[in-house]
């Protein structure tokens, strides 16, 4: 059953999304300088438990509930030749991330994560399957180079349908931390159209090789992004419009679970291009949004660049992956996870009866 009243979730989601807490973020510093090691000597992994605690409001967040959402979906824009693959190829991925076979099934079960598959608009037929959420809004996008990708109103239900879905999970199983992954031949070229009318750089600059196209491809899909964002005259401050004229189903849907994350002040974990492509529609429909995002890793990707530096976001890793499929920000939840079992586990200077330096403070039990 479709979400009712998508446009009230949305409005009322985005309501609910204040600021991370700065009495919390506080709190964990003052006990990361008490803990057993020289003040700052866990680098990174310190700011980022401490700008966990903010997020969460907890100054001692534990992130035992982990979910990765990995959404599926097709894009008419691929029958360009803009993808290495035909686009059967999404549905085949479906059902290997359902047989466990996949990239994202061995990280997200070294991250102790559970995996959400979801088919937003695959064209080939999926599972039926309990553990697919078959939302189906379409088999597929049109041609975003002819006509808007999809109505304004589908782009507003996916969104919706990811709220909803994170919703539904939180209050069936709960949830600590949340990433997002993808699926869908030809979705790197709808992720470039965004980028570029979100940033305002240039289709050239942050459009990539996606799934190892050669030279003449790579030509075709730059003139691709280049022709769409010239027929749709796109605003950058209208998420909705720009995800209808040039986005996907399943960029839709995570843009919508990373708008409830927030909201519920959940961190959201970022993966590549498509997943960031994602947050940048988030972003626009809520500005406050980025404040609970963290940036896994960089992908080769030009456009993550440029849509990482616009979000504002440091990544934690750079390990030239551009898969998809969620399997970095997979990586950045352990990372997460490391960095909050750190500051909780660890013994402080008067626990472990070590001497600590003249300038540690206990923190207050």
């Amino acid at each position: 059953m479709p979400v009712p009243d998508a446009p009230a979730l949305i409005a009322a989601t985005v309501a609910a999304i204040g600021t991370p807490d700065p009495d919390a973020a506080a709190a964990a510093d003052r006990r990361q300088d008490s803990l057993t090691k020289p003040p700052g000597s866990l680098g990174r992994l310190e700011a980022l438990a401490t700008r966990i605690a903010g997020i969460t409001a907890r100054p001692r967040p534990r992130l035992d509930r982990r979910l990765i959402v990995v959404a599926a979906a097709d894009h008419g824009v691929a029958a360009r030749g803009v993808s290495a693959y035909p686009a059967e190829v999404t549905a085949q991925m479906v059902t290997n991330f359902l047989a466990g076979g996949s990239a994202i099934n061995v990280l997200a079960e070294h991250a102790g994560a559970r995996v959400r598959i979801v088919d937003a608009g695959v064209a080939g037929e999926t599972p039926h399957d309990a553990r697919l959420l078959r939302l189906r809004l379409g088999p597929g996008t049109r041609d975003m180079t002819r006509q808007p990708a999809m109505t304004r109103a589908l782009a507003g239900q996916a969104i919706a349908e990811g709220i909803a879905l994170f919703e539904a999970e939180r209050a069936d199983a709960g949830v600590d931390i949340v990433a997002g992954g993808e699926m869908g031949i030809g979705n790197s070229t709808a992720a470039a159209a965004i980028v570029a009318a979100i940033t305002d750089v240039p289709p050239r600059a942050i459009t990539g090789r996606g799934t190892g196209i050669d030279d003449a491809a790579f030509e075709t899909k730059v003139s691709t992004v280049t022709h769409a964002l010239a027929l749709h005259a796109l605003d950058a401050r209208d998420g909705a419009g720009i995800l209808a004229a040039v986005g996907g189903f399943e960029i839709g849907v995570l843009a919508g679970v990373y708008l409830a994350a927030a909201a519920a002040r959940v961190p959201v974990v970022l993966d590549g291009v498509i997943s960031t492509a994602a947050a940048l529609i988030a972003d626009a429909l809520a500005p406050g949004a980025r404040a609970f995002m963290i940036a896994a890793h960089r992908s080769p990707e030009p456009g993550h660049r440029a849509a990482l530096d616009h979000l504002g976001l440091e990544p934690l890793l750079d390990l030239g992956m551009r898969l998809g499929e969620g399997t970095g920000a997979a990586l950045g939840i352990s990372l997460c996870v490391a960095a909050c079992r750190l500051l909780d586990e660890m013994a402080t200077f008067a626990e472990a009866g070590v001497t600590a330096s003249a300038n540690v403070v206990e923190p207050e039990a």
